[in-house]
């Protein structure tokens, strides 16, 4: 298991994803899943920087999730993904200690520590978990699980802040995955 650790990350500005990293050198399977997560990081840190107190608790209707339920729930669904690929990243607080600050944050180094595992893996069958010797959960349900579903909940965060008065930097370009000057 392949431990990660951010060390200070919270008095550090926390850039990681303010562009998309470089691509990858040759396109394998682990490369392709890895660029997968970092394009949800990119998407992830513009659809929730700069987010007001008033965009965090917009909801499109009563019955459904306010941003910020939404922030909560894409923290959630990061740490499945490690989970479920066994990998670790530091949590810098518990959950229920956590602003809406530091869990963006931890969200972003949890993208970052996934997609750094999938890049220094050569396979992905590595991800599979095996339970009681038998394939339990195959990678393939955690592209269409919790990495789709978070994909999908960073762009309702995008509509949201545009409906709350707050739409996302119109410089951002997502099919660079820069920030044009």
């Amino acid at each position: 298991m392949m431990v990660l650790f951010a060390t200070n990350a919270m008095s550090q500005k926390n850039d990681h994803y303010y562009n998309i990293p470089p691509v990858p050198k040759t396109y394998t399977a682990t490369s392709v899943a890895s660029r997968m997560v970092d394009g949800l990081g990119f998407r992830y840190y513009w659809a929730t920087n700069g987010l007001t107190e008033k965009d965090l608790k917009y909801k499109l209707t009563e019955k459904g999730r306010s941003t910020q339920e939404t922030v909560s729930h894409l923290y959630d669904l990061s740490n499945m993904m490690l989970r479920l690929t066994k990998t670790t990243v530091q949590q810098l607080k518990p959950k229920k200690e956590m602003s809406f600050s530091e869990m963006r944050t931890q969200t972003l180094l949890n993208f970052k520590g996934l997609s750094d595992r999938l890049k220094s893996s050569s396979d992905l069958k590595d991800f599979d978990l095996v339970k009681d010797g038998k394939l339990a959960v195959p990678f393939w349900k955690m592209i269409n699980g919790p990495i789709a579903d978070a994909i999908w909940h960073t762009g309702q965060i995008a509509s949201f802040r545009r409906a709350s008065g707050n739409p996302i930097n119109p410089k951002i370009n997502h099919f660079s995955g820069t920030v044009r000057e």
